[in-house]
């Protein structure tokens, strides 16, 4: 198998350091830095990424977030079982993995991750980067993101707590959203699904309020874990294959 071809000026070296509090065995995490101002034209082509018509008429930002993305994935794929596969976008606008594979990709202001694994081990993966909300933003938003239990759930905590609490629902509840859409192949939205509580080491407990399919009903729970690094919150939800 060929080398892989170095990475553009735009990304850092691929970095397989995690911050999540708990290393999910058998799986491939990667993350790079981007800088969009560093985007060349060209480096789509040199990268070996095809970019779809709608990354190449996007701006910037869009187009060097999308080609870090990938690059994670690519590189994770190479690492995990010498695959040569860049996810394409599928109809749904998810990430399409070789049929024996699940993963995530995820990216915010800055940076982007990717992670990978065989459905051996684990059925379904669910990744989510999001910038910490400021306390003005979070408060404003937060009736729009939290359900009634978890607003009530939120007044419980320090104010201090409350943008953290914010930002972390809506991050869980979008990698909740990738981990299970593949499985069940409807959609639902934040109202669909509570977070009971978390800690301020990462562990997240969740429950769906609505029923996606005879195995996940409402009621259901979850396992989540989450970290917050350079006022960003990452968020992963794992699901065992066999689960």
């Amino acid at each position: 198998m060929n080398a892989l071809p170095p990475l553009p000026a735009c990304c850092t070296p691929l970095d397989a350091s995690c911050p999540l509090p708990e290393a999910l065995p058998n799986t491939l995490w990667l993350r790079t830095r981007f800088d969009p101002g560093q985007l060349t034209c060209d480096d789509f082509q040199r990268s070996g990424i095809e970019a779809p018509p709608n990354i190449q008429r996007s701006v910037a930002k869009r187009q060097a977030e999308f080609l870090a993305g990938r690059l994670c994935a690519r590189a994770a794929l190479r690492q995990l079982q010498q695959l040569d596969w860049v996810p394409p976008i599928g109809a749904d606008r998810a990430p399409i993995w070789p049929d024996h594979i699940c993963g995530s990709i995820t990216h915010s202001t800055g940076q982007a991750a990717a992670i990978v694994a065989d459905k051996q081990h684990w059925q379904a993966l669910g990744m989510d980067l999001e910038n910490l909300l400021s306390h003005e933003r979070a408060a404003n938003l937060a009736e729009h993101i939290l359900t009634p239990a978890e607003l009530q759930r939120r007044d419980q905590r320090p104010p201090e707590q409350h943008a953290l609490a914010v930002t972390l629902t809506f991050s869980i509840k979008e990698s909740l959203f990738k981990t299970l859409y593949p499985l069940v192949h409807k959609s639902f939205y934040f109202e669909h699904a509570e977070v009971l509580e978390w800690s301020p080491e990462g562990q997240v407990l969740m429950r769906l309020l609505t029923d996606l399919s005879e195995e996940w009903h409402h009621g259901r729970e979850l396992q989540g874990q989450f970290a917050v690094e350079d006022d960003q919150v990452l968020s992963l939800i794992a699901i065992k294959a066999g689960a």
